[in-house]
């Protein structure tokens, strides 16, 4: 069996993917919002999948406050497919 990608089997990891799967683009707030993780540790992850390239971030001001946004890259949406499918093996689906 292949081995699961082991940036995306983290918990907080994968549910940022997976909220990025579904959506075009995400806020950080979003992401705090949906998972009810920790601020600090949501920009850590989120640090990591950019360094990995599996997402991009952008940040701008709306209504004069700072919002973070995130976007999956072609990368990471392959990731995510190459993950899921390796997860079906493991679980003979």
């Amino acid at each position: 069996m292949k081995d699961l990608d082991p940036l995306l089997h983290n918990q907080l990891r994968l549910s940022i993917m997976s909220l990025l799967v579904a959506n075009d683009e995400i806020t950080f707030t979003y992401v705090v919002e949906k998972t009810g993780a920790s601020r600090g540790n949501i920009s850590v992850q989120i640090s990591k999948l950019e360094e990995a390239s599996y997402l991009t971030v952008s940040k701008e001001f709306v209504d004069k406050k700072p919002q973070t946004s995130m976007r999956i890259t072609k990368k990471g949406l392959e990731a995510m497919d190459t993950y899921t499918l390796t997860l079906k093996e493991y679980l003979n689906i």
